[in-house]
């Protein structure tokens, strides 16, 4: 997200409006990314299933790393247990199956590179989302009412 960031800057920097298209020239599969965010907690995700009926579900689960990662033991866990699953709503079986951005453009003329991988984005993803649950938590335990966001 910092890279976009950056970019952006570099677009508002121009002194004529363009399009840049803003993206590392690479590509992987949301089950990939899947893969990695629920490792970086100790948890090795597998897909069963296919198109609208495919789960991502706990293969095995490292309880010492869960533990270090968010504070509590993985006492909730087990492995089978479906984590992920297709939203019928957002399933497009038509989708182009292959998208990679060609930043050809945003390299020249404004002189911008990507910095962060993959890997980094999704450890800073996981980071902050393991910090907002921790604070979560506390809220609740120290009386609080916390509403659900959309995405729970």
């Amino acid at each position: 997200a910092k890279d976009f960031i950056e970019a952006m800057y570099l677009v508002l920097q121009q002194d004529k409006p363009d399009d840049y298209v803003i993206a590392t020239g690479k590509t992987t599969e949301i089950r990939e990314f899947v893969r990695k965010a629920f490792i970086r907690i100790g948890i090795n995700i597998k897909f069963i299933g296919n198109d609208v009926e495919e789960k991502g579900i706990i293969d095995t689960i490292d309880f010492n790393q869960f533990e270090s990662a968010l504070g509590i033991p993985p006492a909730h866990l087990s492995t089978g247990q479906v984590l992920i699953e297709v939203d019928p709503f957002y399933f497009r079986p038509t989708d182009v199956d292959l998208l990679i951005g060609d930043a050809t453009k945003a390299r020249t003329k404004l002189g911008w590179q990507p910095k962060y991988s993959l890997d980094d984005l999704i450890d800073e993803m996981v980071l902050s989302d393991i910090e907002l649950a921790k604070q979560k938590k506390l809220l609740k335990e120290s009386g609080f009412v916390v509403r659900k966001s959309i995405e729970e």
